[in-house]
């Protein structure tokens, strides 16, 4: 196999592969065919002059471009290991990678030069732009690879501890039909706009790869987050799949004025929990509902609400066709990890991926009669106050709830009677003040929406979260603050 060949080389020609818009508001389409042949020559000067071969270590720090698309495919070509990182990523978190991945090379764009360049990277570095690397006059041919062949690296989000790299096989590439198929839903001729960053394993799955095994173009927006710029650039590129992270279509829901789009046909989120009153907002304002999913670094998608069926807000889904999934002792485990076909075949520091047996997520879920699976929290994250056990994305999705809250977080806060109580993090929308009048008030609000054990005794207000660079809440700093 060799994603490279079979994929982009097999693709017609003249069809639309991407569609960029740069950070100056330039536009430009590109074809497979100009993919092919950028990556291939970029494919030869990485083997032929930099000396990189099959199964060397390409670090990419290039934002939402076409030369970060053409670098990964160019290393799918010759069985180089791709190892994106966002650009967010400060000199201490690249040196930890560069330290853990021994990268051979990087491919970074000018505006993170400096950045890397403080990590020390002890490796060559080559700078996009620098048409050159596009333009040689050779053209790598595709090398034929295994399925567990290593071909890219993706860290964890570090929500419990420091990242942790994950080493996915080949097959992880053409792995991705199956979510492609019964959870992206993409098709021939449509546009796809994943708008997670590059570095994170959402992006790796479906920034490109699960469009381009659809026969669909991918939509590349190199800029930060502005909820009213994202609805105008769903009308204006005529977007039919749009997949975003649950914060940002929270955002979205509380700060921008939603519509209708006709040309959009599909919402999906994935990442973190979604929370039921932001698909009632986005299916009152635009007629469609957000089909939630679920995932891991280490697993790739693994459920997800199926296509036809109503959504069941809040949950994520049933596992996708062939995977096997159980809840025991309310934790999720895949139960046999080869019908997973994007399951990964190692970490970094040399230890292999445990396919000869059960998987255990580490995620606390509940499922209904009906087989729909709803995330409570990561089996660290449950909260037992006076015997009763608390996930907190139920309290979370009470207060977001509410008119005043735009964010929200829970943790335990020590108490010396029930051992922990229920602590609320809040981030309030514009126009609301923080004070124990407003704070009484989102207390009384959480029990009348669930269980009254479950409201937080204890409610902070702050200006913001702190929030791993994938966008998920990091509530172990918030237990420790």
């Amino acid at each position: 196999m060799n994603f490279a060949r079979d994929v982009v080389d097999h693709a017609p020609s003249g069809r639309l592969a991407l569609v960029e818009v740069a950070r100056d508001g330039r536009r430009r389409e590109w074809s497979f065919g100009e993919v092919a042949d950028r990556s291939a020559r970029l494919a030869a000067v990485l083997s032929r002059t930099h000396g990189i071969s099959r199964g060397d270590v390409v670090m990419t720090l290039i934002g939402n471009r076409p030369e970060w698309v053409l670098t990964m495919v160019a290393c799918f070509r010759i069985g180089a290991v791709s190892l994106p990182c966002n650009e967010q990523l400060r000199a201490h978190d690249l040196a930890l990678r560069i330290q853990a991945a021994q990268p051979r090379l990087i491919v970074v764009d000018e505006r993170n030069l400096a950045e890397l360049s403080a990590a020390k990277p002890g490796c060559p570095v080559l700078t996009i732009p620098d048409q050159t690397l596009f333009a040689g006059a050779e053209l790598a041919p595709a090398v034929e690879l295994e399925a567990h062949d290593p071909c890219l690296i993706t860290f964890t989000s570090g929500t419990t501890g420091e990242p942790t790299g994950v080493v996915h096989g080949q097959r992880y590439l053409p792995g991705q039909r199956l979510q492609a198929e019964h959870w992206l839903d993409a098709r021939p001729g449509e546009v796809v706009w994943c708008t997670a960053a590059t570095g994170w394993s959402k992006s790796a799955r479906n920034a490109f790869i699960a469009p381009w095994l659809r026969g669909a173009a991918a939509l590349l927006h190199d800029q930060r987050f502005d909820p009213a710029e994202r609805l105008d650039l769903l009308d204006a590129e005529r977007v039919n799949v749009l997949c975003m992270a649950p914060t940002e279509y929270r955002v979205i829901a509380k700060r921008a004025q939603l519509r209708a789009f006709p040309r959009l046909r599909s919402l999906v989120a994935a990442g973190e929990a979604l929370n039921p009153e932001v698909i009632r907002a986005f299916r009152d304002a635009t007629g469609l509902e957000i089909r939630d999913g679920y995932g891991q670094t280490e697993t790739g998608q693994l459920t997800g609400n199926p296509l036809g069926e109503p959504v069941r807000p809040g949950s994520m889904g049933r596992p996708l066709p062939g995977v096997e999934l159980t809840v025991e002792d309310g934790e999720l485990v895949l139960t046999n990890p080869t019908t997973d076909p994007t399951f990964f075949v190692g970490y970094l520091d040399g230890s292999s991926a445990p396919a000869d047996r059960p998987w255990r997520t580490g995620d606390r879920v509940r499922q209904d009669e009906d087989g729909y699976l709803y995330f409570e929290g990561r089996t660290d994250d449950v909260i037992i106050s006076a015997g009763y056990r608390i996930g907190p994305f139920e309290v979370e999705s009470a207060l977001v709830s509410h008119d005043a809250v735009a964010e929200a977080a829970v943790v335990a806060a020590p108490d010396e009677e029930r051992g922990s109580v229920v602590r609320a993090v809040v981030v309030l929308r514009d126009g609301f003040a923080p004070g124990e009048t407003l704070a009484t008030e989102l207390q009384a609000h959480v029990r009348s929406q669930t269980a009254p054990y479950k409201y937080p005794r204890i409610v902070d207000f702050a200006d913001e979260l702190p929030k791993t660079t994938s966008g998920k809440i990091q509530r172990a700093r918030l237990r420790e603050s």
